[in-house]
């Protein structure tokens, strides 16, 4: 099953890396739509974290090597999803510094993902075993 989910992360943070890089200005609209739907957009961003960070967490328990990397990216995802489901206030908050004119930001963001889309793709390719 880990292998599975590492190959479902693999296609999700390449999708989402190129997008981040790409569509920069598209992104910043999304999270300031977000924002402007108040606590219940907060909620959103919370539900769409958790849903990843869940499967991550539930199928991928591994915390050796490489494919740890996976693991706790999930637990961060969790995590995220925490602060925006009990603190939605401080949330909304982090939302206020998404701007047009601040879009080059999701571009490391965008890096970061395909940095991890890397690392799963030499875990993948090299038979790093999974716990």
């Amino acid at each position: 099953m880990e292998k599975a989910v590492e190959i479902l992360a693999l296609i999700h943070f390449l999708v989402m890396g190129v997008s981040h890089v790409v569509h920069r200005r598209a992104w910043a609209e999304f999270f300031i739509w977000l924002r402007g739907r108040g606590h219940a957009g907060v909620f959103v961003h919370g539900f769409l974290s958790l849903g990843f960070g869940s499967l991550i967490v539930a199928f991928h328990n591994v915390w050796t090597g490489l494919p740890a990397v996976l693991t706790a990216y999930g637990w961060l995802m969790i995590l995220k999803s925490l602060l925006c489901f009990v603190t939605p206030a401080v949330a909304l908050r982090s939302l206020q510094r998404v701007s047009l004119q601040r879009s080059w930001e999701f571009i490391p963001a965008g890096i970061l993902f395909l940095a991890l889309a890397g690392v799963l793709a030499v875990v993948l390719l090299s038979g790093v075993q999974s716990a």
